[in-house]
Parts: structure tokens; C-alpha cells; sequence
């Protein structure tokens, strides 16, 4: 079962400034779902983004820890803005 905080501090350093939210809807702690909101998003491709956010989680990937990652990504923005 993977730490939200955990997976969300680890988001954070690897894209600095990005705004980070992971929840646990079923309870399990391997399938989540995250909002991540990144200036290094700006002008890439969402295959190139959610590269940069797998990155920064394949070590829990790795350990069984996350099972499935779903993503809401772009640029930070108003809120309700991601693409």
C-alpha cells in the first residue's frame, strides 16, 4: 500500500512547484488516482508529462506499491483548468 504523502513528496521533488493531490477512492492504496499541475508541463506533449510523473514513482511502481497511477495533468492554472 503506498503513502499518499509519500507519492505526492516524490512528485513534488521532481518537479519542483508542482501542485500535487493523490487519493485513495477504493481504499486499497494501489490504484490512485492524482492531479498534478506543473510549470514543467508547459508546451509538452501528455505522453511527455505523464513520463515525468512515472519517473518520479518508479520506484514504487517497482515494489508493488502503486499498481495503477490514473493522471490529471497541465501547467499550474486556475483551479479546474487541467487539460
Amino acid at each position: 500500500m503506498a503513502d499518499l504523502a509519500d507519492i505526492e513528496r516524490l512528485i513534488v521533488e521532481a518537479l519542483p512547484g508542482a501542485e500535487v493531490e493523490v487519493v485513495d477512492e477504493t481504499g486499497g492504496g494501489d490504484h490512485l488516482p492524482a492531479t498534478v499541475r506543473a510549470p514543467q508541463f508547459e508546451g509538452r506533449t501528455k505522453l511527455e508529462q505523464h513520463r515525468l510523473v512515472k519517473n518520479a514513482l518508479q520506484a514504487r511502481f517497482d515494489d508493488g506499491s502503486i499498481h495503477a497511477l490514473s493522471l490529471k495533468m497541465g501547467p499550474p492554472g486556475p483551479r479546474g483548468a487541467t487539460r
